[in-house]
């Protein structure tokens, strides 16, 4: 397990203290770092999106279940793979997670081998995740650079105008959008209009 895989969290959510006690126990023992807590609203409260981890969660808790903690999850854009566990699994339950996000689906009493396997992978995915939401931050960070007008220019871009268009839809010269062609792409530091197009599409998920 590489340092960047073993930094990651393995957040567990079940209202029965053996199957945490029995997960963490697992768990721990191939190198991971686990936190655990006994219902969803818990989980939510101490929940950081910038943390890098997976969640493993009970599908039918008291007070909050584990589907309403996925909805949660996706009302907050949170990058977080998941796998849901559950004694009551049937297949419409397990097609409703998967299409929205979940990453597997086990019936208790789970098989180690599988849920292993289940867990390396989702952290492979939260990794890519994390560093996808990394590259947002800094795209976000270096558009801020730009001033309104050059705002305003990099939008026309975007958009597929031209150099004259462009001075036609601001009222100014040709000359003026070059300059600020110019500038954009050396705030920004790319050298081509692609990664230019993709620094800028990246901002507004188009990308």
């Amino acid at each position: 397990m590489s340092s960047t895989q073993m930094s990651c969290t393995v957040f567990i959510v079940d209202d029965d203290e053996a199957v945490r006690d029995s997960l963490r126990w697992l768990l721990e023992a191939n190198g991971y770092r686990v936190k655990c807590f006994a219902a969803a609203e818990e989980f939510l409260q101490h929940y950081d999106a910038e943390q890098v981890g997976v969640l493993i969660v009970d599908v039918r808790m008291p007070g909050m279940s584990g589907l309403e903690l996925q909805e949660a999850l996706i009302a907050r854009k949170a990058p977080l793979p998941m796998v849901f566990i559950t004694g009551h699994g049937d297949v419409p339950m397990a097609v409703s997670t998967m299409k929205k996000g979940a990453v597997d689906f086990l019936e208790k009493p789970f098989n180690e081998a599988d849920l292993r396997a289940i867990v390396a992978r989702m952290i492979d995915q939260a990794i890519e995740l994390a560093d996808q939401a990394a590259q947002q931050r800094n795209h976000e960070q270096v558009l801020s650079r730009l001033t309104a007008r050059e705002q305003q220019v990099l939008e026309r871009i975007v958009a597929g105008r031209l150099n004259k268009q462009i001075a036609g839809d601001l009222n100014i010269s040709i000359k003026t959008v070059e300059a600020h062609r110019a500038n954009i792409m050396e705030k920004l530091e790319v050298t081509t209009v692609a990664d230019l197009m993709k620094i800028a599409l990246a901002k507004t998920g188009e990308n």
